[in-house]
């Protein structure tokens, strides 16, 4: 067998085993870029592989997701968590036969474009960004200003990526590309023309979506209930989270604490999981849809929670804000992180000469604000942190 004919096989088999509705690799709309396909992986295989072996992948490893990573070596980071939810969008995808390669790459992608320290710096460079005095800057090239992560994911794979002489970016397939900027449906920005005339993304982007919720929900419970932030006792004020434990204690007779936090945040996402699968079959069962493109036609996602559900998920996320992202604690690393990153980000645009030459050679094509921002979101935690301080501390043992 050729290996040419091992991808066909593989293609052949996505025919056989996944739905109508799934989105099949043989019948991808393509590329942006001319590219001939691998000899035995399918398009979206080598798309989930061309992501992370990208620098920008490997940076998630020291960017936070809420709590800094020197606060803890057992929290998580944008890596762990983009890992957690891969294995949740998978689950999901082969129990609806869709395309497990698709929604991997998807969900491998989708935090990319996450800046250092969270959501802090996303709403600092937004601002940045938005200035009067930077969109004078922008005036002319196109660029609308400000910054929103998931716009910037597909920046990386579509410019900022890559090493190719014949095109820019990762040339990735629109599918996956769709999947990064709508997972969160994301409307009305001029990057995302050609994604506009469908309402809806695919359910493989869908899952991303749904897996990334129940992914940061469920482990920021966790990590909240390590950090002391909250306790057990005041989680029972939501019902799914009571449930989990009535579970748990039914199981087995559990006393030590850190075992039923494992147990009771595994049953969560068990439950929740769960009842995104028979809800979405029950959805596409009632759509009818027999195509990935009646799919993206239909008026409202299909992956969906249950109606029994989805309130309760909202409470949770609620509560998560009310005693975990706007804790004392966690709002003090927030603000730290918001000016380190408005200083950093001013001081390079206002004197350019300071940046690095690779990212002064990228301002005779680049707008300066949008390659400072470029530059400043793709930073990791400590990078940051050591940025800051050659910029502003005088000190011999740092070097420029």
């Amino acid at each position: 067998m050729t290996n040419d004919l091992i991808r066909r096989r593989i293609e052949s088999q996505e025919r056989d085993r996944l739905a109508p509705f799934a989105s099949r690799s043989a019948d991808s709309r393509g590329r942006a870029y001319p590219s001939s396909e691998h000899a035995y992986r399918s398009i979206y295989q080598r798309d989930r592989d061309k992501i992370i072996y990208t620098p920008a992948f490997r940076r998630l490893q020291y960017k936070t997701q809420v709590f800094v990573n020197f606060e803890g070596d057992h929290y998580r980071t944008r890596l762990t968590h983009t890992i957690e939810a891969v294995q949740i969008a998978r689950t999901i995808a082969r129990a609806l036969a869709l395309n497990e390669d698709l929604v991997e790459a998807i969900v491998l992608a989708h935090d990319l474009g996450h800046a250092p320290f969270g959501h802090a710096s996303e709403d600092a460079l937004d601002s940045l960004m938005r200035q009067p005095s930077v969109l004078r800057l922008l005036d002319g090239s196109g660029d609308p200003g400000g910054f929103e992560h998931n716009l910037q994911s597909l920046r990386i794979v579509d410019v900022l990526e890559g090493h190719s002489p014949e095109h820019p970016g990762l040339n990735l397939s629109w599918e996956v590309r769709e999947g990064i900027c709508k997972h969160r449906f994301t409307l009305h920005h001029p990057e995302l023309a050609e994604f506009q005339r469908f309402s809806q993304p695919s359910l493989e982007a869908q899952i991303a979506d749904l897996a990334d919720e129940i992914a940061y929900d469920c482990h920021d419970v966790d990590d909240g209930l390590r950090a002391g932030l909250v306790t057990i006792e005041e989680l029972e004020e939501n019902q799914v989270w009571r449930e989990s434990l009535v579970r748990v204690w039914h199981q087995a007779d559990v006393e030590d604490p850190q075992e039923l936090r494992f147990r009771a945040v595994k049953s969560l996402i068990d439950r929740l999981v769960t009842d995104v699968v028979l809800t979405t079959l029950d959805n596409v069962e009632k759509a009818g849809v027999q195509s990935a493109d009646e799919v993206r036609q239909w008026p409202a996602p299909l992956v969906t929670f249950s109606p029994e559900i989805g309130p309760h998920t909202a409470s949770l996320k609620a509560f998560l804000y009310r005693h975990v992202y706007y804790h004392y604690q966690v709002v003090r690393m927030k603000e730290k992180a918001r000016r380190l990153i408005t200083e950093v980000f001013n001081a390079y645009v206002d004197q350019p000469e300071q940046l690095p030459s690779h990212v002064q050679r990228r301002l005779e094509t680049v707008p300066l604000p949008r390659a400072v921002c470029d530059y400043v979101a793709g930073m990791t935690d400590r990078y940051a942190l050591e940025e800051h301080r050659k910029l502003f501390e005088i000190d011999v043992r740092l070097l420029p």
